[in-house]
Protein backbone atom coordinates (compact mmCIF):
# COMPACT_ATOMS: atom_id res chain seq x y z
CA UNK A 1 0.00 0.00 0.00
CA UNK A 2 2.65 2.40 0.88
CA UNK A 3 4.56 2.08 -2.78
CA UNK A 4 0.78 3.53 -4.11
CA UNK A 5 1.75 6.59 -2.40
CA UNK A 6 4.66 7.65 -4.74
CA UNK A 7 3.24 7.12 -7.70
CA UNK A 8 1.73 9.67 -10.74
CA UNK A 9 -1.81 10.25 -11.23
CA UNK A 10 -1.21 7.99 -14.18
CA UNK A 11 0.79 5.53 -12.99
CA UNK A 12 -2.18 4.92 -10.52
CA UNK A 13 -4.58 5.21 -13.64
CA UNK A 14 -2.51 2.25 -15.37
CA UNK A 15 -2.07 -0.16 -12.37
CA UNK A 16 -6.04 -0.01 -11.90
CA UNK A 17 -7.11 -0.07 -15.97
CA UNK A 18 -4.55 -3.46 -15.65
CA UNK A 19 -6.36 -5.20 -12.50
CA UNK A 20 -2.76 -5.00 -10.81
CA UNK A 21 -4.60 -2.84 -8.41
CA UNK A 22 -8.56 -1.77 -7.58
CA UNK A 23 -9.50 1.71 -7.47
CA UNK A 24 -10.62 1.22 -3.63
CA UNK A 25 -7.20 0.00 -2.70
CA UNK A 26 -5.47 3.18 -3.99
CA UNK A 27 -8.12 5.48 -2.51
CA UNK A 28 -8.06 3.65 0.99
CA UNK A 29 -4.33 4.08 0.84
CA UNK A 30 -4.54 7.85 -0.07
CA UNK A 31 -7.79 8.19 2.67
CA UNK A 32 -4.85 6.35 5.77
CA UNK A 33 -2.31 8.72 4.53
CA UNK A 34 -4.28 11.55 5.22
CA UNK A 35 -5.54 10.22 8.07
CA UNK A 36 -1.59 9.55 9.83
CA UNK A 37 -0.74 13.32 8.72
CA UNK A 38 -3.61 15.61 8.57
CA UNK A 39 -3.94 15.56 12.28
CA UNK A 40 -0.45 17.58 12.31
CA UNK A 41 -0.64 19.36 8.88
CA UNK A 42 -4.16 20.55 8.61
CA UNK A 43 -4.42 20.06 5.12
CA UNK A 44 -7.44 18.42 4.09
CA UNK A 45 -10.31 20.11 5.98
CA UNK A 46 -13.32 18.94 4.80
CA UNK A 47 -13.39 15.34 3.67
CA UNK A 48 -15.23 13.22 1.81
CA UNK A 49 -13.81 9.69 2.48
CA UNK A 50 -17.13 8.01 2.51
CA UNK A 51 -18.50 9.19 -1.11
CA UNK A 52 -14.82 8.75 -2.23
CA UNK A 53 -14.70 4.99 -0.77
CA UNK A 54 -18.56 4.67 -2.83
CA UNK A 55 -17.62 5.97 -6.02
CA UNK A 56 -14.14 3.98 -5.88
CA UNK A 57 -16.01 0.29 -5.56
CA UNK A 58 -18.13 1.89 -8.33
CA UNK A 59 -15.26 2.29 -10.33
CA UNK A 60 -14.33 -1.54 -9.35
CA UNK A 61 -17.64 -2.41 -10.76
CA UNK A 62 -17.00 -0.68 -13.66
CA UNK A 63 -14.04 -1.76 -14.63
CA UNK A 64 -15.23 -5.45 -14.59
CA UNK A 65 -17.80 -4.59 -17.16
CA UNK A 66 -16.06 -2.09 -19.59
CA UNK A 67 -13.20 -2.58 -22.10
CA UNK A 68 -9.61 -0.38 -20.31
CA UNK A 69 -9.21 1.25 -23.50
CA UNK A 70 -12.64 3.34 -22.95
CA UNK A 71 -12.14 4.34 -19.90
CA UNK A 72 -10.79 8.04 -19.18
CA UNK A 73 -7.15 9.39 -18.23
CA UNK A 74 -7.39 9.66 -14.47
CA UNK A 75 -9.77 6.69 -13.68
CA UNK A 76 -10.33 5.43 -10.31
CA UNK A 77 -7.45 8.30 -8.94
CA UNK A 78 -7.78 9.78 -6.07
CA UNK A 79 -7.43 13.42 -5.73
CA UNK A 80 -7.84 16.64 -3.93
CA UNK A 81 -9.41 19.86 -4.60
CA UNK A 82 -8.72 24.10 -3.09
CA UNK A 83 -11.77 24.64 -0.84
CA UNK A 84 -12.07 27.96 -3.64
CA UNK A 85 -13.92 25.72 -6.52
CA UNK A 86 -17.24 25.11 -6.23
CA UNK A 87 -17.85 21.86 -5.82
CA UNK A 88 -21.70 19.96 -5.40
CA UNK A 89 -22.77 20.18 -1.95
CA UNK A 90 -19.46 21.10 -0.67
CA UNK A 91 -18.86 24.27 1.79
CA UNK A 92 -17.06 27.33 -0.75
CA UNK A 93 -15.86 30.17 2.05
CA UNK A 94 -12.58 30.92 0.85
CA UNK A 95 -12.12 30.97 4.38
CA UNK A 96 -14.47 34.00 4.67
CA UNK A 97 -16.36 33.34 7.72
CA UNK A 98 -19.15 34.77 6.70
CA UNK A 99 -19.84 32.45 3.60
CA UNK A 100 -19.87 29.55 6.12
CA UNK A 101 -23.16 27.14 5.58
CA UNK A 102 -23.40 28.25 1.98
CA UNK A 103 -22.50 24.70 0.40
CA UNK A 104 -22.16 25.08 -3.47
CA UNK A 105 -25.03 24.17 -5.79
CA UNK A 106 -22.77 22.95 -8.73
CA UNK A 107 -19.72 21.44 -9.97
CA UNK A 108 -17.28 24.49 -11.47
CA UNK A 109 -16.23 23.52 -14.54
CA UNK A 110 -12.70 22.75 -13.76
CA UNK A 111 -13.96 20.75 -10.67
CA UNK A 112 -16.36 18.64 -13.74
CA UNK A 113 -13.39 18.21 -16.07
CA UNK A 114 -11.77 16.44 -13.25
CA UNK A 115 -14.35 13.98 -12.22
CA UNK A 116 -15.40 13.37 -15.83
CA UNK A 117 -11.92 12.29 -16.69
CA UNK A 118 -12.07 9.43 -13.60
CA UNK A 119 -10.79 11.48 -10.70
CA UNK A 120 -12.39 10.77 -7.13
CA UNK A 121 -12.00 13.54 -5.21
CA UNK A 122 -10.83 13.01 -1.09
CA UNK A 123 -11.65 15.94 0.76
CA UNK A 124 -11.09 19.79 0.10
CA UNK A 125 -7.91 21.52 1.05
CA UNK A 126 -7.28 24.82 3.05
CA UNK A 127 -6.55 28.25 1.92
CA UNK A 128 -5.50 31.94 3.19
CA UNK A 129 -8.25 34.09 3.75
CA UNK A 130 -9.75 34.40 0.09
CA UNK A 131 -6.71 33.45 -1.25
CA UNK A 132 -4.92 36.46 -0.78
CA UNK A 133 -2.05 35.94 0.95
CA UNK A 134 0.83 33.78 0.74
CA UNK A 135 -0.09 31.54 4.29
CA UNK A 136 -2.83 29.43 4.57
CA UNK A 137 -4.62 30.53 7.56
CA UNK A 138 -8.20 31.78 8.39
CA UNK A 139 -10.73 32.04 11.26
CA UNK A 140 -12.67 29.53 9.36
CA UNK A 141 -10.35 26.69 9.07
CA UNK A 142 -7.35 27.45 10.99
CA UNK A 143 -3.71 27.14 9.80
CA UNK A 144 -1.68 24.54 7.72
CA UNK A 145 1.71 23.90 8.54
CA UNK A 146 4.45 22.45 6.27
CA UNK A 147 4.99 18.74 6.18
CA UNK A 148 8.75 18.99 6.43
CA UNK A 149 8.86 21.03 9.22
CA UNK A 150 5.42 22.10 11.05
CA UNK A 151 7.03 25.53 12.41
CA UNK A 152 7.14 26.07 9.12
CA UNK A 153 4.34 27.45 6.12
CA UNK A 154 2.67 25.31 3.84
CA UNK A 155 2.35 28.46 1.78
CA UNK A 156 -0.92 30.41 0.04
CA UNK A 157 -3.27 30.58 -1.10
CA UNK A 158 -3.27 26.68 -2.26
CA UNK A 159 -1.40 25.46 0.74
CA UNK A 160 -3.46 23.01 1.30
CA UNK A 161 -3.25 21.10 -1.62
CA UNK A 162 0.81 22.12 -1.51
CA UNK A 163 1.07 20.13 1.70
CA UNK A 164 -1.18 17.13 1.23
CA UNK A 165 0.41 16.67 -1.91
CA UNK A 166 3.69 16.78 -0.06
CA UNK A 167 2.79 14.41 2.58
CA UNK A 168 2.01 11.89 0.04
CA UNK A 169 -2.05 11.96 0.89
CA UNK A 170 -2.57 12.92 -2.78
CA UNK A 171 -0.89 12.72 -6.14
CA UNK A 172 -2.63 15.94 -7.61
CA UNK A 173 -4.81 18.20 -6.93
CA UNK A 174 -6.34 21.13 -8.27
CA UNK A 175 -5.51 25.18 -7.67
CA UNK A 176 -5.18 28.60 -8.48
CA UNK A 177 -2.76 31.23 -9.02
CA UNK A 178 -2.64 35.37 -9.37
CA UNK A 179 0.29 35.80 -7.58
CA UNK A 180 1.65 32.72 -6.75
CA UNK A 181 -0.57 30.79 -5.62
CA UNK A 182 0.04 27.45 -7.11
CA UNK A 183 3.87 27.85 -7.38
CA UNK A 184 4.86 29.09 -3.84
CA UNK A 185 2.65 25.88 -2.02
CA UNK A 186 3.96 23.58 -4.57
CA UNK A 187 7.58 24.64 -3.87
CA UNK A 188 7.75 25.04 0.34
CA UNK A 189 6.04 21.40 -0.05
CA UNK A 190 8.65 20.11 -2.49
CA UNK A 191 6.08 19.02 -5.43
CA UNK A 192 5.49 20.23 -9.11
CA UNK A 193 2.82 22.93 -9.48
CA UNK A 194 1.79 24.48 -12.97
CA UNK A 195 0.44 28.03 -14.01
CA UNK A 196 -0.64 27.97 -17.24
CA UNK A 197 -0.51 30.49 -19.93
CA UNK A 198 -2.69 33.29 -19.32
CA UNK A 199 -6.60 32.21 -20.09
CA UNK A 200 -5.30 29.09 -20.85
CA UNK A 201 -8.16 27.64 -18.32
CA UNK A 202 -11.54 29.30 -16.95
CA UNK A 203 -11.63 30.58 -13.29
CA UNK A 204 -15.41 30.04 -13.56
CA UNK A 205 -16.48 29.06 -9.91
CA UNK A 206 -13.71 30.17 -8.39
CA UNK A 207 -14.61 32.28 -5.81
CA UNK A 208 -13.77 35.44 -5.53
CA UNK A 209 -14.54 35.22 -9.02
CA UNK A 210 -12.07 37.35 -11.30
CA UNK A 211 -13.20 39.88 -13.23
CA UNK A 212 -12.08 42.05 -16.34
CA UNK A 213 -8.78 41.63 -16.76
CA UNK A 214 -8.03 39.80 -13.56
CA UNK A 215 -9.29 36.87 -15.50
CA UNK A 216 -6.01 36.83 -17.70
CA UNK A 217 -4.48 36.94 -14.22
CA UNK A 218 -5.72 34.45 -12.29
CA UNK A 219 -4.94 30.96 -13.39
CA UNK A 220 -6.45 27.73 -12.40
CA UNK A 221 -3.73 25.08 -12.70
CA UNK A 222 -2.62 21.31 -11.15
CA UNK A 223 0.07 20.61 -8.59
CA UNK A 224 1.08 17.23 -8.76
CA UNK A 225 3.73 14.93 -6.77
CA UNK A 226 5.15 13.86 -10.35
CA UNK A 227 5.94 15.84 -13.22
CA UNK A 228 4.27 13.17 -15.58
CA UNK A 229 0.51 14.27 -14.10
CA UNK A 230 0.66 17.66 -15.36
CA UNK A 231 0.24 17.94 -19.04
CA UNK A 232 -2.73 15.77 -18.68
CA UNK A 233 -4.36 18.01 -16.34
CA UNK A 234 -4.13 20.80 -18.00
CA UNK A 235 -5.19 19.49 -21.30
CA UNK A 236 -8.39 17.95 -19.06
CA UNK A 237 -8.30 21.42 -17.55
CA UNK A 238 -8.04 24.01 -20.50
CA UNK A 239 -10.04 25.41 -23.10
CA UNK A 240 -13.43 27.45 -23.31
CA UNK A 241 -16.51 26.62 -20.70
CA UNK A 242 -18.57 28.95 -22.83
CA UNK A 243 -19.24 31.07 -19.37
CA UNK A 244 -15.48 32.75 -18.97
CA UNK A 245 -15.50 34.99 -21.89
CA UNK A 246 -11.36 35.22 -21.53
CA UNK A 247 -10.28 31.74 -22.00
CA UNK A 248 -8.96 30.59 -25.46
CA UNK A 249 -8.15 27.09 -26.91
CA UNK A 250 -4.37 26.91 -26.91
CA UNK A 251 -2.71 24.15 -29.07
CA UNK A 252 -0.10 22.79 -26.49
CA UNK A 253 3.22 20.69 -28.03
CA UNK A 254 3.97 17.54 -26.74
CA UNK A 255 6.23 17.97 -23.45
CA UNK A 256 7.58 14.49 -23.74
CA UNK A 257 9.28 15.66 -27.33
CA UNK A 258 11.28 18.58 -25.84
CA UNK A 259 14.95 18.46 -26.59
CA UNK A 260 16.99 20.04 -24.61
CA UNK A 261 19.71 20.16 -27.23
CA UNK A 262 19.65 23.57 -28.95
CA UNK A 263 16.86 24.84 -26.69
CA UNK A 264 17.78 28.42 -25.01
CA UNK A 265 17.78 29.01 -21.33
CA UNK A 266 17.82 32.52 -19.69
CA UNK A 267 19.50 32.32 -16.34
CA UNK A 268 17.96 34.93 -14.25
CA UNK A 269 19.03 34.42 -10.61
CA UNK A 270 17.19 36.93 -8.70
CA UNK A 271 15.38 40.28 -9.59
CA UNK A 272 17.69 42.60 -8.11
CA UNK A 273 14.82 43.57 -4.95
CA UNK A 274 14.99 40.41 -3.01
CA UNK A 275 18.12 39.15 -2.30
CA UNK A 276 18.02 34.68 -2.98
CA UNK A 277 19.39 32.52 -0.46
CA UNK A 278 22.61 30.59 -0.93
CA UNK A 279 21.53 26.84 -0.96
CA UNK A 280 18.31 28.09 -3.97
CA UNK A 281 21.07 29.80 -6.34
CA UNK A 282 23.02 27.08 -5.85
CA UNK A 283 20.58 24.55 -6.68
CA UNK A 284 19.63 26.90 -9.73
CA UNK A 285 23.34 27.46 -11.08
CA UNK A 286 23.01 23.47 -10.58
CA UNK A 287 19.93 23.28 -12.75
CA UNK A 288 21.43 25.63 -15.26
CA UNK A 289 24.86 23.46 -15.62
CA UNK A 290 23.45 20.36 -16.09
CA UNK A 291 21.33 21.66 -18.74
CA UNK A 292 24.11 23.06 -20.58
CA UNK A 293 25.69 20.05 -20.36
CA UNK A 294 22.28 18.27 -22.13
CA UNK A 295 23.13 20.67 -24.88
CA UNK A 296 21.26 23.55 -24.15
CA UNK A 297 22.16 27.11 -24.67
CA UNK A 298 22.64 28.44 -21.47
CA UNK A 299 22.51 32.30 -21.19
CA UNK A 300 23.06 34.06 -17.45
CA UNK A 301 21.51 37.57 -17.31
CA UNK A 302 20.04 40.05 -15.29
CA UNK A 303 16.72 41.67 -16.59
CA UNK A 304 16.35 45.25 -14.94
CA UNK A 305 12.71 45.51 -15.40
CA UNK A 306 12.30 42.53 -12.97
CA UNK A 307 13.13 45.06 -9.83
CA UNK A 308 9.87 46.74 -9.74
CA UNK A 309 7.97 43.27 -9.98
CA UNK A 310 5.89 44.16 -6.87
CA UNK A 311 4.64 47.72 -7.62
CA UNK A 312 3.69 46.65 -11.70
CA UNK A 313 1.73 43.41 -10.39
CA UNK A 314 -0.22 46.09 -8.21
CA UNK A 315 -0.97 48.32 -10.92
CA UNK A 316 -1.77 46.00 -12.81
CA UNK A 317 -4.53 44.01 -11.16
CA UNK A 318 -5.50 47.35 -9.55
CA UNK A 319 -5.71 49.00 -13.44
CA UNK A 320 -8.13 45.78 -14.17
CA UNK A 321 -11.10 46.79 -12.32
CA UNK A 322 -13.61 44.88 -10.06
CA UNK A 323 -14.57 45.02 -6.58
CA UNK A 324 -12.23 46.04 -3.76
CA UNK A 325 -10.91 43.82 -1.25
CA UNK A 326 -12.38 45.46 1.58
CA UNK A 327 -15.81 44.84 -0.50
CA UNK A 328 -14.96 41.05 -0.56
CA UNK A 329 -13.60 40.76 3.11
CA UNK A 330 -17.15 42.31 3.37
CA UNK A 331 -18.87 39.90 1.60
CA UNK A 332 -20.47 42.57 -0.34
CA UNK A 333 -20.23 45.65 2.55
CA UNK A 334 -17.17 47.01 2.61
CA UNK A 335 -15.66 46.43 5.77
CA UNK A 336 -13.94 49.52 8.11
CA UNK A 337 -10.42 48.24 7.84
CA UNK A 338 -9.33 50.40 10.71
CA UNK A 339 -12.00 49.09 13.23
CA UNK A 340 -11.18 45.88 11.96
CA UNK A 341 -7.62 46.36 12.73
CA UNK A 342 -8.58 47.19 15.82
CA UNK A 343 -10.92 44.33 16.40
CA UNK A 344 -7.91 41.94 15.99
CA UNK A 345 -5.58 43.12 17.91
CA UNK A 346 -8.66 42.44 20.67
CA UNK A 347 -8.80 39.13 19.58
CA UNK A 348 -12.74 39.63 18.09
CA UNK A 349 -11.87 40.06 14.16
CA UNK A 350 -13.56 37.40 12.00
CA UNK A 351 -10.29 38.07 9.60
CA UNK A 352 -6.99 37.28 9.50
CA UNK A 353 -4.35 40.00 10.13
CA UNK A 354 -3.30 39.61 6.24
CA UNK A 355 -6.21 40.57 4.77
CA UNK A 356 -6.94 43.68 7.27
CA UNK A 357 -3.27 44.62 6.10
CA UNK A 358 -4.17 44.16 2.05
CA UNK A 359 -7.78 46.11 2.95
CA UNK A 360 -5.98 48.73 4.35
CA UNK A 361 -3.42 49.14 1.64
CA UNK A 362 -6.13 49.97 -0.32
CA UNK A 363 -7.07 52.95 1.22
CA UNK A 364 -3.38 54.56 -0.07
CA UNK A 365 -3.39 58.76 -1.28
CA UNK A 366 -4.59 58.80 -4.22
CA UNK A 367 -2.03 61.17 -5.28
CA UNK A 368 -0.19 57.45 -6.41
CA UNK A 369 -2.68 57.03 -9.16
CA UNK A 370 0.30 58.88 -11.89
CA UNK A 371 3.25 56.13 -10.27
CA UNK A 372 0.36 53.51 -11.16
CA UNK A 373 0.01 54.50 -14.55
CA UNK A 374 3.89 54.23 -14.98
CA UNK A 375 3.77 51.28 -13.13
CA UNK A 376 1.70 50.03 -16.17
CA UNK A 377 3.75 50.90 -18.71
CA UNK A 378 6.85 49.88 -17.28
CA UNK A 379 4.69 46.16 -17.09
CA UNK A 380 3.75 46.13 -20.70
CA UNK A 381 7.43 46.48 -21.57
CA UNK A 382 8.68 43.65 -19.65
CA UNK A 383 6.16 41.65 -21.31
CA UNK A 384 7.53 42.62 -24.20
CA UNK A 385 11.11 41.97 -23.58
CA UNK A 386 10.18 38.67 -22.03
CA UNK A 387 8.29 37.81 -25.49
CA UNK A 388 11.16 38.40 -27.45
CA UNK A 389 13.51 37.10 -25.32
CA UNK A 390 11.69 33.69 -25.04
CA UNK A 391 9.75 33.23 -28.25
CA UNK A 392 8.84 29.86 -29.14
CA UNK A 393 12.12 27.86 -28.08
CA UNK A 394 13.37 29.06 -24.79
CA UNK A 395 12.81 28.99 -21.12
CA UNK A 396 13.94 31.02 -17.96
CA UNK A 397 15.35 29.99 -14.63
CA UNK A 398 13.91 31.94 -11.86
CA UNK A 399 13.40 31.32 -7.82
CA UNK A 400 9.96 30.69 -7.06
CA UNK A 401 10.89 32.31 -3.64
CA UNK A 402 14.09 33.91 -2.12
CA UNK A 403 14.07 31.30 0.28
CA UNK A 404 13.38 28.06 1.55
CA UNK A 405 9.48 28.12 3.69
CA UNK A 406 10.13 30.45 5.97
CA UNK A 407 8.50 30.10 9.27
CA UNK A 408 5.10 30.64 10.52
CA UNK A 409 4.22 34.53 10.18
CA UNK A 410 7.30 35.59 8.76
CA UNK A 411 6.74 36.37 5.64
CA UNK A 412 4.40 39.50 7.33
CA UNK A 413 7.68 41.26 6.89
CA UNK A 414 8.81 42.12 4.55
CA UNK A 415 5.78 41.59 3.10
CA UNK A 416 6.67 41.20 -0.87
CA UNK A 417 9.24 38.63 -0.65
CA UNK A 418 6.29 36.44 -3.28
CA UNK A 419 7.67 39.08 -5.88
CA UNK A 420 9.41 36.41 -7.93
CA UNK A 421 5.97 34.67 -8.62
CA UNK A 422 3.60 37.68 -8.96
CA UNK A 423 5.42 39.28 -11.71
CA UNK A 424 4.71 36.10 -14.11
CA UNK A 425 0.88 36.12 -13.60
CA UNK A 426 0.70 39.53 -15.26
CA UNK A 427 3.13 39.19 -17.61
CA UNK A 428 0.53 36.44 -18.88
CA UNK A 429 3.29 33.51 -18.99
CA UNK A 430 3.17 29.21 -18.27
CA UNK A 431 5.61 28.65 -15.37
CA UNK A 432 6.06 25.13 -13.95
CA UNK A 433 7.91 25.17 -10.72
CA UNK A 434 10.53 22.05 -10.15
CA UNK A 435 11.46 20.48 -7.17
CA UNK A 436 15.32 20.38 -7.03
CA UNK A 437 15.38 18.21 -3.50
CA UNK A 438 16.26 19.30 -0.09
CA UNK A 439 18.90 21.84 1.27
CA UNK A 440 21.05 20.74 4.73
CA UNK A 441 17.69 21.58 7.01
CA UNK A 442 15.54 18.85 4.99
CA UNK A 443 13.68 21.64 3.09
CA UNK A 444 12.29 21.34 -0.62
CA UNK A 445 14.08 23.17 -3.06
CA UNK A 446 12.86 24.43 -6.39
CA UNK A 447 12.98 26.85 -9.56
CA UNK A 448 10.69 28.34 -11.74
CA UNK A 449 10.77 27.18 -15.23
CA UNK A 450 9.08 29.73 -17.62
CA UNK A 451 8.32 29.77 -20.89
CA UNK A 452 6.54 32.25 -23.76
CA UNK A 453 2.72 32.13 -24.42
CA UNK A 454 0.83 29.11 -25.41
CA UNK A 455 4.48 26.96 -24.50
CA UNK A 456 3.02 25.61 -21.39
CA UNK A 457 4.79 22.16 -22.96
CA UNK A 458 7.95 23.04 -23.12
CA UNK A 459 7.82 24.60 -19.01
CA UNK A 460 6.52 20.71 -18.47
CA UNK A 461 8.99 19.34 -20.40
CA UNK A 462 11.97 20.75 -19.17
CA UNK A 463 10.27 19.71 -15.69
CA UNK A 464 10.03 16.23 -16.90
CA UNK A 465 13.74 16.12 -17.84
CA UNK A 466 15.35 18.21 -14.55
CA UNK A 467 12.86 15.05 -12.35
CA UNK A 468 15.19 12.60 -13.95
CA UNK A 469 18.32 14.58 -13.19
CA UNK A 470 17.22 15.63 -10.12
CA UNK A 471 14.86 13.03 -8.52
CA UNK A 472 11.53 15.44 -7.52
CA UNK A 473 9.72 14.79 -4.90
CA UNK A 474 11.40 13.97 -2.13
CA UNK A 475 9.17 12.37 0.77
CA UNK A 476 9.29 14.26 4.30
CA UNK A 477 10.79 11.91 7.14
CA UNK A 478 8.63 8.98 8.24
CA UNK A 479 6.79 9.49 4.95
Amino acid sequence: MKSLLVCSGRELADLIRRRKVSSSEVVEAHIRRIEEVNPKINAVVVDRFEQARTEAGRADRRLGRRDRDSLPPFFGVPCTIKECFAFAGMPQTSGLVARKGRPASADCPTVARLRHAGAIPLGLTNLSELCMWMESNNKVYGRTRNPYDPGRIAGGSSGGEGAIIGAGGSPFGLGADVGGSIRMPAFFNGVFGHKPTGTAVPSTGHYPEPENDIRRYNCVGPLARRAGDLMPLLRILAGPDGIDPYTRRFRFGDPTKVKLRGLRVLDVPENGAASVSDDLREAQEKCARWLAGQGARVETLKLDGLRDSIEIWAAMMSAAGGPTFSELLGNGTPVRAGWELLKWMLGRSEHTFPAIGLALLEKLPQGLEKRARRAVEKGRALRQELLSRLGKNAVMLYPSYPEPAPRHNRPLWPPIRWAYTAIINVMELPSTQVPLGLNAQGLPLGVQVIGGTGQDHLTIGTALRLEEAFGGWVPPPGG
